[in-house]
């Protein structure tokens, strides 16, 4: 069964969507054990190209993310029960993108000016003319795959999200310029106000970036609705653990996979868990290098993730505690600072390359004040 794309962007396409609401109506039905194909499309729902320019980034519509295909219904599937998605195949277009947006990404209020890095895939790897002499194998995933919240999963989203927003936190509240379904969604929806950004990840999936659901590996889902609701978008060609630019390689592809119901076990699975075999052994690097970080800081500065809690405390301090936001940010500025340095790239094309290949890795949890954090780089990506 295939749900397919049609036009140009999600706003000509019944089977397309960009926010998440319980009262959105399945596009399509499928068995379990039945294969469905989902076409998707770039998670910026751009026209971007090979010729595309930094002032392009700076042009695009945030409201427009992420476009997803679905719902799709899963026959026999009911609230309280189990999604089981297994991934079979990812095939990328041949065009892919990462960029830098501005007030975006793990650092920020360090990389404030656009820039986007083109890239040409194939089922091997990706190249860039903007970041010449890397080569990115092919390891792609789902970035956006999930479930429909229902309405109780709703309303408790709402309200937390709420409480973060009234105490400073960043917080994407439902926006219903640009949203879809409009009838739903959009300026005169009948859940305008209701309906989620699919920016970050929730108990029913979504957003979630985790590079090690690649082909091969099973993916539960907790359903809320009957039918569960099905929806699959925003594919990576490749990523490291981080996305730290706040991008991967972004791409528009055709994703294959396949549906288990396992009745009942969403008191066991209440947020998305996965399993799988050797995927994550194939995706360890032969040659590598790595970059440490600790909670350290100049005195007077607070880092951007703090800056919401209003502490009196952090500024003065040039060490914090049991902190590992800060120890990884520490981490990826010295991995940047060497390639700039050892490869002769620039800030911006070191920044992309680390979003797409490099990993933040956990070190300890236990060693206070100071807890670790690794950024490990694969250096077979540079061509000899």
């Amino acid at each position: 069964m295939r749900v397919a794309k049609t036009g140009a962007h999600c706003v000509d396409d019944n089977n397309c969507m960009n926010r998440m609401h319980p009262a959105i109506k399945p596009v399509s039905r499928a068995n379990p054990g039945q294969h469905i194909v989902f076409e998707t499309r770039d998670a910026f729902d751009s026209d971007f190209n090979l010729g595309s320019k930094p002032e392009d980034v700076s042009a695009a519509d945030l409201n427009l993310v992420h476009p997803l295909t679905g719902p799709v219904f899963i026959e026999g599937a009911q609230r309280g029960d189990v999604l089981a998605v297994t991934l079979l195949d990812v095939q990328p277009d041949d065009y892919g993108y990462t960029v830098i947006v501005p007030g975006f990404g793990f650092l920020r209020d360090r990389f404030t000016k656009p820039f986007i890095a083109n890239w040409k895939l194939n089922r091997k790897e990706a190249v860039s003319d903007q970041i010449p002499g890397v080569v990115i194998p092919f390891n792609g995933f789902m970035g956006t795959v999930g479930v429909l919240p229902g309405q109780p999963e709703v309303a408790t989203i709402l309200t937390r999200e709420a409480a973060l927003q009234s105490a400073g936190g960043v917080v994407l509240t439902p926006q219903p310029l640009g949203a879809l379904p409009s009838d739903v969604c959009g300026q005169n929806g009948s859940s305008k106000n209701e309906c989620l950004r699919t920016i970050p990840p929730r108990e029913n999936g979504g957003n979630m970036d985790i590079k090690q659901m690649v082909v091969g590996t099973t993916l539960l889902l907790p359903c809320f609705v009957d039918g569960c609701g099905l929806f699959v978008g925003d594919v990576h060609f490749a990523q490291g653990d981080g996305e730290v630019s706040g991008t991967a390689i972004e791409m528009g592809a055709t994703v294959t996979l396949v549906t288990e119901i396992r009745k009942a076990q969403a008191a066991k699975v209440k947020v998305p868990h996965f399993e799988g075999g050797d995927q994550l052994i194939r995706l360890a690097p032969t040659e590598f290098y790595a970059t440490t970080g600790f909670p350290l800081k100049a005195k007077g500065q607070i880092p951007p993730y703090h800056t919401y809690l209003d502490s009196q405390k952090i500024g003065p301090l040039e060490n914090l505690s049991e902190d590992l936001m800060l120890a990884a940010r520490n981490a990826l500025i010295e991995l940047i600072d060497w390639m700039v340095v050892e490869k002769g790239l620039t800030p911006e094309q070191a920044y992309v390359v680390a979003s797409v290949a490099a990993d933040l890795r956990i070190g300890n949890v236990v060693d206070v004040p100071n807890y670790a954090v690794s950024a490990i780089l694969p250096t077979t990506i540079f061509r000899k």
